[in-house]
């Protein structure tokens, strides 16, 4: 991964300095990876993984039984529910928006401030937080789960090595597996296996003017991102009042710093930034060119860039 962000500085500065440049393939596959065919086993995790499923649509997760992890995370809307920020179980907001868990798993760390270091973890967070679905307690989840008799046999099932499979952290590997399972390929992938004509003229020419700009330096690897943090406002300030990843480790220079989000699904997963204050994705290329790279783009740029980044949509 160094050796991909030291070729994205090195090609953004100084070697291919105009928008316009014709990058060949070789080297546009230095900074990206195509999506493997697979994370996880799902033959040998059929139980765990159906159990991971059944949680994750499961309202009674919640504590007013209206609030699942699809109640956020749309498995038929591209893993995001398109809100600038999700109603909890009693209505109130949260001050993040809610990433895709679609390809998830594959990141560095979860959640904008990267807290959680899984999916795993991840899942385990929002069961209990007040404003989402309000559970009070580790131990009350178990218990509302366990009175299920779908769940005690979906439990034993995914694990049966266990002599006391209902715990809270067995959701959590649940719920992980079946995130596990939600891999988007797209035509991009197509076209990082050799396939040229999987992305059209256009999409390539939005491609190219992607690298030259510097947007792979943070946007690159197997998600298009998902595997660093940055500074929002790294060139030009950018205001917000939330301190990022600072809150979780308390260092001084990881103030505004969030998790780079991943670009795959992009053109579905609006609205954009950590806390969903930009509508549309024209101006989020804008706003990111602007504060991230310290360059005024035209109309043509954002066409151009957001026609490639319509190739990462996951292919139906």
């Amino acid at each position: 991964m160094k050796i991909i962000l030291f070729l994205a500085l090195v090609f953004s500065a100084n070697t291919y300095a105009q928008d316009d440049h014709q990058i060949d393939t070789k080297t546009i596959k230095r900074f990206f990876e195509p999506l493997p065919e697979s994370i996880i086993d799902e033959e040998e995790n059929a139980a765990l993984i159906k159990l991971g499923k059944t949680l994750y649509l499961d309202p009674r997760l919640s504590i007013n039984d209206k609030i699942s992890c699809n109640s956020c995370h749309q498995l038929d809307n591209y893993g995001v529910d398109n809100e600038p920020t999700s109603p909890g179980h009693d209505n109130k907001r949260g001050d993040r928006n809610s990433p895709t868990t679609m390809n998830a798993a594959l990141h560095i760390a979860q959640f904008w401030d990267g807290r959680a270091s899984d999916v795993e973890e991840q899942a385990l967070g929002p069961i209990l937080n007040p404003i989402e679905m309000g559970m009070p307690s580790k131990g009350a989840v178990v218990s509302k789960l366990q009175a299920i008799n779908e769940y005690q046999k979906l439990f034993a099932a995914a694990f049966p090595d266990q002599k006391h499979p209902f715990n809270y952290n067995n959701i959590g590997v649940a719920i992980g597996a079946f995130e596990r399972t939600l891999l988007t390929p797209s035509r991009f992938d197509d076209y990082l296996k050799g396939n040229e004509d999987a992305l059209n003229q256009v999409e390539k020419k939005g491609l190219n003017k992607f690298i030259n700009a510097g947007c792979v330096t943070c946007h690159n690897g197997v998600v298009i991102g998902g595997n660093s943090y940055q500074k929002i406002g790294v060139v030009e300030s950018y205001e917000t009042d939330d301190p990022g990843r600072f809150e979780v480790t308390h260092i001084e220079s990881d103030k505004k710093k969030f998790k780079v989000p991943s670009l795959r699904n992009i053109t579905k997963t609006g609205p954009y930034f950590h806390d969903g204050s930009v509508e549309t994705l024209d101006e989020a290329i804008r706003l990111m060119a602007k504060h991230q790279l310290g360059k005024d783009v035209d109309a043509a740029f954002i066409e151009d860039v957001k026609a490639f980044l319509g190739s990462l949509t996951a292919r139906k």
